[in-house]
């Protein structure tokens, strides 16, 4: 909620800036002053040669224009790959009224003469790799300075942020400075030296201590943002005075405190609040209601309580409620969403709402995401439900829902649903056979976990030709596998844990297509709602980012060998077969798994020695063969030498320096002389590994999911 928001006036003081034209030729002053600032680059990326072409008049130059008496007025190179200092003849050019220099790899800091120009207006240097800090005042520099705009975010500037700079900004309207290292306190002297800011932006940065109530002089303030940092203290009551203010956000703080209803309905055009991530208390007031032009409301993560006001139904221009991870309870049903037609997501996971999914939700048609896990909701699932056309997220999970058979007759009708979680509901009920259950065409991710399901893994989930993630992990599910897995095309993450499937695993298994593809990691449809999912309340994964490809029968009563063909998937990251009655030896093939960081095979009845070749396995940072009856020695040349003892524990057959068990020299394997080139290939292997090393953690991560969706 920290993106760059830019006011209708300062997108029109950029149209007028860039109309315009020159009508003589650049002086030899002000090509020459160009010229040196182009000298003092690293990289020029290729901007001489393209100048050079333009001739000789400056005027004419790449992202160079003029006024009528040939003067250059503006300076607009953004993305041009130009590296180096922003050099001082630039500040030379005294008619300058613009400049861009976004989205290049500037370094040093930023000079002083360019942000106290006694000419420019527009002052544009975001997405560098700028440093130090940002300029304070010259003493000399007493009279008010004309910029505008000043936009420094995403650099690398540090240091506290200036107080005194701002007291000769009076004509400054939009600043952003987000995404830096800054420190200190938000100046007071912000709106008393810059009456006419319409945008503030100080987001990811390292400021601190209390929001000053000077933020309340600022009258023309259209957005005020200031989250993701160590600011404390309570949101004080003069910036409701701001009746301009159409954006307030200060998420992820520690600021505390309640909503006092009577001072927020003086921000009648507020169109964004979010105050998520603090420590607010107490309720929502009733007084929300008079925020007409509300379109998003954030307020989840904090502590607050209480039931939900009836009025915020009244808030029809809604399109986002987050009020996550708060102690909100009582009946939804006080809420009138029918009138919340515009409403696209909802999201009240973790509270202790009861009751049944009110009817009048099912009336919000544009509904695209909507969570309700972590709460106490009972009941059978509406058929209503249906009628939410655009709906495409869905959870549910870890409430008291009932009938699983009708509640999925009831979401095929959803046919735009992308992502499903149902799990910990449904408690021992059967999983359905039907096969008429169908629909669900754009079904990608599928979680029915802790349920206690039982019977057989059905068939009509060979259906869902669009299942890219399939969970139904801690029921109690009988049977074999089946072997249609390998049709589902488009399936890359399969855990099937905790059950108690039997037999041996089909050979169909080790052909799924998008375990054997040596394409990159799958990433979901960047399309979908972009609700993070939380493997606990501090650790979330983003749908759209990419999910590992992954195979997980552990805990089951899986019998035979390991298929030598287990080899074809060399796309696994995480391989766990931990728990079964697998027999035999360790498969060579297994040892084609390059890929792999995460391989679990323990407590199961596997024999005979460990694969040398296991070695090859660098990117391996979570490995367990433990309680099984292996023997002989412990390659220990290169990666399994790293993990500990507790990896092999139980087989007392095995020996090597990690164990108490040492080899004799009989035992011990033979010891080569590696040549030369060999060796540089393990010592990238050995640095690749230590990139990955922190990753394989993800795989013990990712199966807490289940406790939140």
């Amino acid at each position: 909620m920290c993106s760059f928001t830019v006011p209708p006036v300062v997108l029109q003081l950029f149209v007028l800036l860039f109309l315009a034209s020159p009508a003589t030729a650049c002086t030899e002053q002000e090509k020459h002053n160009l010229l040196r600032f182009l000298d003092g680059l690293s990289c020029d990326g290729g901007l001489a040669t393209s100048w050079h072409n333009n001739g000789t008049d400056c005027c004419e130059w790449e992202g160079i224009s003029c006024n009528g008496d040939g003067a250059v007025t503006g300076v607009s190179l953004e993305s041009k790959g130009l590296e180096g200092p922003i050099s001082l003849f630039l500040t030379n050019l005294t008619s300058l009224l613009r400049v861009n220099l976004s989205h290049n790899s500037f370094s040093g800091g930023l000079p002083a003469e360019l942000m106290f120009s006694g000419s420019i207006i527009v002052l544009d240097v975001s997405f560098n790799r700028l440093n130090g800090p940002l300029p304070e005042l010259p003493p000399l520099i007493t009279t008010n300075r004309p910029l505008q705009v000043l936009n420094t975010s995403s650099n690398q500037f540090s240091s506290q942020f200036p107080s005194a700079t701002w007291k000769v900004m009076n004509s400054l309207i939009a600043l952003n400075a987000s995404n830096n290292s800054f420190s200190g306190n938000i100046p007071s002297s912000l709106c008393l030296g810059s009456p006419y800011l319409a945008l503030l932006d100080l987001c990811y940065n390292q400021l601190s201590g209390d929001i000053p109530n000077t933020l309340g002089d600022c009258s023309k303030l259209k957005v005020l943002k200031a989250g993701n940092k160590n600011l404390s203290g309570i949101l004080p009551v003069e910036t409701f005075r701001v009746t301009s203010l159409e954006y307030l956000s200060f998420p992820n703080n520690g600021l505390q405190g309640e909503l006092d209803g009577a001072h927020i309905v003086k921000v009648s055009n507020l169109a964004t609040l979010d105050l998520g991530g603090n420590h607010f208390s107490g309720k929502i007031p009733e007084s929300i209601a008079l925020l007409k032009r509300l379109e998003e409301l954030h307020l989840g993560s904090n502590n607050m309580s209480g039931e939900l006001p009836s009025t915020l139904g009244n808030c029809t221009n809604l399109k986002t409620i987050d009020l996550k991870i708060n102690n909100f309870s009582g009946d939804l049903g006080k809420v009138n969403f029918s009138a919340l037609q515009n409403l696209r997501s909802l999201d009240l996971m973790m509270n202790n709402f009861s009751g049944i999914i009110p009817e009048s939700i099912y009336s919000c048609s544009n509904l695209a995401a909507l969570r309700l896990s972590a709460n106490h909701f009972h009941g059978e699932i509406s058929p209503r439900i249906g009628n939410l056309k655009h709906l495409s997220f869905l959870s549910l999970v870890r409430n008291s829902f009932t009938n699983i058979t009708k509640s999925l007759h009831a979401l095929k009708s959803c046919r735009n649903i992308s992502t499903l979680f149902i799990g910990t509901n449904f408690m021992n009920e059967a999983m359905p056979q039907d096969e008429t259950i169908d629909g669900f065409q754009n079904l990608q991710f599928l979680s029915m976990q802790q349920c206690s399901f039982t019977g057989r893994i059905p068939t009509w989930l060979s259906k869902l030709t669009s299942l890219k993630i399939l969970v139904l992990s801690n029921n109690q599910l009988t049977g074999p596998m089946p072997s249609w897995n390998n049709s589902i095309n488009h399936l890359f993450h399969l855990d099937v844990s905790n059950n108690s499937l039997s037999g041996e695993i089909p050979i169909a298994l080790m052909e799924m297509a998008m375990l054997k593809s040596d394409k990159p990691a799958i990433y979901l449809d960047p399309n979908l709602p972009d609700l993070p999912i939380y493997m606990n309340p501090s650790l979330q994964y983003r749908m759209g980012s990419s999910w590992p490809k992954v195979l997980n029968l552990g805990k089951n009563k899986f019998t035979g060998v390991i298929p030598q063909e287990i080899g074809h998937l060399k796309a696994l990251l995480y391989l766990n077969l931990s728990f079964n009655n697998f027999y035999g030896e360790i498969p060579q093939s297994i040892c084609n798994l390059r890929n792999l960081q995460g391989l679990d095979l323990s407590n199961n009845h596997l024999t005979g020695a460990i694969p040398v070749a296991l070695e090859n396995l660098h990117f391996l940072s979570r490995f367990n063969i433990s309680n099984n009856d292996l023997e002989g020695p412990i390659p220990a040349e290169e990666q399994l030498s790293t993990f500990q003892a507790s990896s092999f524990d139980g087989n007392p057959k095995l020996c090597g320096s990690v164990l108490t068990n040492h080899c004799s020299s009989v035992e011990a394997a033979p010891v080569s002389i590696i040549p030369a080139k060999q060796c540089s290939e393990k010592i990238i292997f050995a640095i690749a590994f230590g990139v990955f090393f922190g990753v394989g953690v993800l795989y013990d991560q990712l199966v807490l999911f289940r406790y939140f969706g």
